[in-house]
């Protein structure tokens, strides 16, 4: 059985790795996580250190001098629960914005042990478009996604 952490230490520790995505400090992200982490995305799942540093190096390919907003914190036993917003410049210097939720799972060490992160990935994929038959497609998908809401 785990024990209780402290909802505090929880909210340091995860404000210090947002701090370190920030800076680009993958020794530091890596340190935050335990040995045997699991990691999921959108339509994927990662284990270990080798799938965090994929996830970092995948993060990195598109995303450059990232800000994390945060927007609600919330810590619950050893989970702690971010939404928040990524500024973030893409390629070709396009700054955008992507609201994220993040799910932290700590364990008996105050390492993570789980990551959960979702965005939407129609979003980020139009901040990804390189030209302009994909910026049109990814617009008709994401008008497509909301027929019959709006």
């Amino acid at each position: 059985m785990e024990q209780q952490l402290s909802a505090e230490q929880i909210r340091k520790l995860a404000k210090r790795l947002d701090d370190a995505f920030e800076s680009r400090n993958n020794e530091e992200i890596i340190s935050y996580f335990s040995d045997n982490c699991a990691i999921e995305l959108p339509g994927i799942k990662l284990s270990g250190k080798d799938g965090l540093g994929k996830a970092i190096a995948w993060m990195y390919r598109y995303l450059k001098e990232i800000v994390l907003v945060p927007i609600t914190i919330m810590v619950d036993g050893n989970t702690f629960f971010e939404e928040f917003i990524v500024r973030a410049k893409v390629r070709g210097g396009e700054e955008i914005q992507v609201k994220q939720t993040e799910v932290l799972v700590y364990d008996d060490e105050y390492k993570v042990k789980s990551l959960r992160l979702y965005f939407d990935r129609l979003q980020l994929a139009a901040a990804y478009a390189s030209n302009p038959l994909e910026k049109i497609m990814i617009k008709q998908l994401s008008k497509a996604s909301l027929k019959g809401l709006l």
